[in-house]
C-alpha cells in the first residue's frame, strides 16, 4: 500500500481546505485510515480516524470543525477542514492500517495565517 497526500496549502483565518490522501496498491485490504498533523517543535498529534465501514472519531482540538470521510471504491480518504485556525498550521499525513501493518503517506503542509 502506498499514499499520497495532497490538498495543502496557505489560507487566512477562518477559510476552508480539503486535504486528500490516495492509496494504490492492494486498497482493498485497507481497514482503517486516519489523519494526523505535526507543527514546528511539537509532537505529532491525531487528528481523525476513519473505519472502514465508516465509523469516525476526531481529536478534541478540530471537532466539529473537522470532517474525514473516505471513497472504498477509490481508496481515498479526504479531510474537510473549516473554520481553520492559525494553530492548525502543520505538516498532515495520512496512514493505513493493513492486515496489521501501518503504511504513512508523505505530508502536505497546511499554513493558517493572514
Amino acid at each position: 500500500v502506498q499514499l499520497q497526500a495532497s490538498g495543502g496549502g496557505l489560507v487566512q483565518p477562518g477559510g476552508s481546505l480539503r486535504l486528500s490522501c490516495a492509496a494504490s496498491g492492494n486498497i482493498v485490504s485497507i481497514n482503517s485510515m486516519a489523519w494526523y498533523r505535526q507543527a514546528p517543535g511539537k509532537q505529532r498529534e491525531f487528528v481523525a480516524r476513519i473505519a472502514k465501514r465508516g465509523n469516525t472519531n476526531y481529536g478534541d482540538p478540530v471537532k466539529g470543525r473537522f470532517t474525514v470521510s473516505r471513497d472504498n471504491a477509490k481508496g481515498t480518504m479526504y479531510l474537510q477542514m473549516n473554520s481553520l485556525k492559525p494553530e492548525d498550521t502543520a505538516v498532515y499525513s495520512c496512514v493505513a492500517d493493513s492486515a496489521g501493518l501501518y503504511y504513512w503517506g508523505q505530508g502536505t503542509q497546511v499554513t493558517v495565517s493572514s
